[in-house]
């Protein structure tokens, strides 16, 4: 027997009686009942409404930062959020004084900042420097009169509580406070994967009920809105519905932009869009459809655009630099694998009292691998019928001494800067990240070191294009930090980078899409200290025609 559901006789042409307080408790507390329940599946489905993240987000962004700097208006603390402090009998220390004056008429709180820490937050968001197409100027977004951040859109609420409010909330705050706040921006990004394990979501669950707890314990009541609360329910939606860049609302409000350029006579706008887009929508269907075999869709691999953005400045290189550069091309090129295998033995059966000593070996290898392969494919192309590849020979041969320079390059489809156009430039392009396999020794006499992955942090310092005849090879020359003592990670899961301790000098070269663009901004608690921050990941051609796309993709 299906329950039938109550029909509230309330609506606006019949209102309902007005409150009589505790003895009308038992009343509902809707006023309206959706013309959806009409339908006779409505009362079946598991998500009638979908939850919209980008909103969600974004108010909730919206009433921290008003909260935590006291933005007039957009601040959920008052005198009224105090009074209702007193009125349900809890922190009573924090009672408004209404006849003192105005300025310590609200004692200070956990979520208030003091004047200092205000200008330590807008101080770290004003210096920040993000990569080009992540998000706004951060440092236009910052008044530091008024010691507020203002004109934020959608997409800059989204960075700031996935990765740049918790870096410049670390100086501030009582540290439980702290805690609580960042656990709730890393439970949106948390929730902004693009893919997720099913059985990791409960737990995802369980950490948003406990954050919210610990927000209460600390924030006034006034703060917990219905956004705060809806992101309760956002996991069971993820569970129901998948992932949430699926049905964000930031696809149509960047379309909503295209359209409004289609605008041309503002006494007519709909005339206008309308005829745009169907011109637009034809013009497409015989250019994309009829003229090329490329299907529609999500692209099935990343662009590999990869293309030169300043001018060149020629120079002759020699000695150990054009060495480690050359040897770089080598380790990272498949085909020559085989041949750094051989070439191992080879020095094991030429030095055999250094057989055993792993450290020295590789060093030799590395010396004089380049001079052992060029020979060995000489002698091999003597043979008439060999299997050389011409990518084999051209690189065996080595590279020519003239070596291209340049400031700045597009690698598939990121744009990198040298650290010396990255000073004079609003955007920061010139942090790299790179996961590699290498030695680890443990000290200067350890003969017997480790090969293990390690992450290594860094900037460019040039961009050398190395010509093989046939072929260039883009490389990154890079000042890496120390990873022993210039890399850390704290207990929050921040990795830190000291910039100043500069490491592997004898391995300075990494091929350019071999490593990953990552920015850096200052730790507000230490300034020798950086904070390492990664982009989200590109997975779409952000070209079209060689023409910058009308609107700017959001990804994760």
């Amino acid at each position: 027997m299906e329950k039938e559901v109550l029909v509230w006789p309330f609506g606006k042409k019949n209102p309902r009686p007005p409150y009589k307080g505790d003895e009308d408790e038992s009343r509902p507390c809707w006023k309206k009942k959706s013309i959806f329940f009409e339908l006779e599946y409505w009362k079946f489905l598991h998500v009638r409404h979908c939850l919209d993240v980008m909103h969600i987000e974004k108010n909730v962004c919206d009433s921290l930062l008003g909260t935590l700097l006291n933005v007039p208006g957009k601040t959920k603390d008052g005198i009224k959020a105090r009074l209702d402090l007193v009125e349900m009998g809890i922190r009573t220390e924090l009672a408004p004084n209404l006849d003192g004056p105005k300025k310590t008429r609200l004692p200070l709180a956990s979520w208030n900042l003091t004047l200092d820490e205000k200008k330590s937050v807008c101080g770290c968001f004003y210096c920040m420097k993000v990569p080009q197409n992540y998000s706004s100027n951060v440092h236009n977004l910052v008044s530091m009169d008024d010691l507020r951040l203002n004109g934020m859109k959608s997409h800059d609420c989204h960075v700031l509580m996935q990765q740049l409010l918790p870096v410049a909330l670390r100086a501030v705050l009582d540290k439980p406070v702290r805690v609580a706040v960042i656990r709730l921006c890393l439970f949106f990004t948390e929730i902004c994967s693009k893919s997720f394990e099913v059985s990791k979501l409960p737990k995802i669950q369980s950490d948003i009920v406990e954050t919210l707890c610990l927000l209460e314990k600390y924030f006034p009541p006034s703060f917990f809105d219905i956004m705060v609360h809806l992101t309760i329910h956002l996991v069971r939606e993820i569970e129901l519905c998948g992932p949430v860049f699926y049905r964000w609302m930031f696809p149509f409000e960047r379309y909503m932009k295209v359209c409004k350029g289609y605008v041309r006579n503002r006494a007519r706008p709909e005339g206008c869009i309308a005829e745009n887009y169907i011109a637009e929508e034809a013009v497409e269907f015989l250019a994309e459809r009829l003229l090329s075999d490329k299907t529609i869709g999500i692209p099935k691999q990343r662009s590999k655009d990869c293309r030169r953005t300043s001018g060149a400045k020629i120079s002759s290189i020699y000695g150990g630099e054009f060495k480690q550069a050359h040897l770089c091309v080598l380790q990272n090129t498949e085909e020559f694998s085989s041949y750094f295998l051989e070439h191992m033995e080879y020095l094991k059966a030429t030095f055999p009292t250094f057989k055993k000593n792993k450290k020295w070996l590789k060093d030799e290898q590395n010396k004089t691998f380049a001079d052992w392969v060029k020979k060995q494919i000489e002698e091999e192309l003597m043979i008439p019928e060999n299997n050389i590849s011409e990518t084999v020979r051209w690189i065996a041969a080595g590279p020519c001494h003239e070596v291209a320079k340049f400031s700045s390059y597009i690698v598939d489809g990121v744009q990198f800067y040298t650290k010396l156009l990255d000073d004079v430039r609003a955007c920061q392009n010139s942090g790299v990240y790179l996961d590699a396999d290498t030695m680890v020794v443990a000290s200067a006499r350890d003969k017997n070191p480790k090969v293990c992955k390690m992450s290594f942090y860094g900037v460019v310092d040039e961009i050398w294009e190395m010509d093989y005849t046939r072929f260039m090879f883009p490389l990154f020359k890079c000042d890496w930090a120390e990873s022993s003592k210039g890399v850390k990670v704290d207990d929050l899961g921040f990795t830190l980078v000291n910039l100043n301790r500069k490491g592997h000098l004898k391995d300075k070269f990494a091929i350019a899409t071999s490593v990953h663009q990552i920015f850096y901004v200052q730790d507000p608690i230490d300034p020798m200290w950086s904070v390492a921050l990664r982009g989200p990941q590109r997975d779409y051609d952000d070209l079209v025609y060689g023409e910058e796309a009308g609107d700017t993709p959001c990804d994760h």
